[in-house]
């Protein structure tokens, strides 16, 4: 998917804050509302993430591209699954109160307005407020009634969704805090040859450590098994055209040299070659 001039211009002289006072001008369609036990800075970071949306989200959304973001938060293209157009998509974000209004700016839905309120829930979780904004009001009482349960089931299968990535991101981090680095230099003994399948990607821990050990292209390799952007799992990613890809925004890591594809972050901190000693695989010299 393209950007083109007109797909910018669709944003031209928005602007960039949230607009409270407009909620007044639009049908109020109904409200959802979720307990996660996740923290506020994790669901606040889940928001200014453009990049997850067609990975952690596919039956919402199969492909997006930035236009502009910014600590006011961002305005994509976005693509709809089964061929169903694209759409011109706005985050604002009131970071102070936990806030955001997402605007279908052009597409499918034009109008809609999104507004989601996140609160502390105790000491170990929140609750996200949803609502649901129309341009106008809905043709009949059950039209409003059909829209609102199809916006609840979507919003739903999303939260889903983002409760899983937010906590694997935030046992990732935890854990990551609390590590100490391993030596893999030549020799390190990873694993016994019996104990891997070479049809499946191998979950092992070196130290603490997590890792995978995989064979590619007629040879075992390790890798990382937390990808370097945002520590998302890499333990049961899929290699395609010579790259590991992470299942939460799609980055390929090349197992030849450990480069993401397009250089939007790191290399995979981890990446050797190994080689069979007496039944066991050790790292390569």
């Amino acid at each position: 998917m393209e950007l083109t001039a007109a797909d910018r211009a669709a944003f031209d002289g928005r602007p960039r804050e949230v607009d409270y006072d407009r909620r007044e001008k639009l049908y109020y369609l109904g409200e959802y509302r979720r307990e996660l036990p996740n923290s506020l800075t994790r669901m606040m970071e889940n928001a200014y993430d453009w990049e997850h949306l067609p990975f952690v989200h596919p039956t919402s959304f199969a492909d997006i591209e930035l236009v502009e973001q910014g600590s006011w938060g961002w305005r994509c293209k976005t693509a709809l699954p089964n061929a169903g157009g694209t759409q011109a998509v706005e985050l604002l974000v009131d970071k102070p109160r936990h806030y955001w209004a997402t605007t279908v700016v052009e597409g499918f839905g034009q109008g809609v307005e999104i507004h989601t309120q996140a609160s502390e829930n105790g000491p170990d979780g929140i609750v996200v407020s949803v609502n649901f904004y129309l341009p106008q009001p809905p043709e009949s009482e059950a039209q409003g009634q059909m829209l609102l349960a199809a916006l609840t089931h979507q919003y739903a299968t999303l939260y889903d969704e983002d409760q899983a990535l937010m906590t694997g991101r935030q046992e990732a981090l935890d854990a990551f805090r609390s590590r100490a680095p391993s030596d893999l230099s030549a020799g390190t003994v990873l694993a016994e040859i019996t104990d891997l399948d070479r049809a499946q990607p191998n979950g092992v821990d070196h130290d603490g450590t997590p890792l995978v050990i995989r064979w590619h292209e007629g040879e075992w390799i390790a890798h990382s098994a937390l990808c370097p952007h945002m520590l998302g799992p890499l333990d049961k990613a899929p290699v395609e055209d010579g790259a590991v890809v992470c299942p939460w925004h799609g980055y390929r890591f090349a197992l030849s040299d450990g480069e993401e594809e397009r250089r939007r972050c790191g290399r995979l901190p981890v990446l050797a070659r190994l080689e069979e000693q007496d039944g066991r695989l050790v790292v390569a010299a």
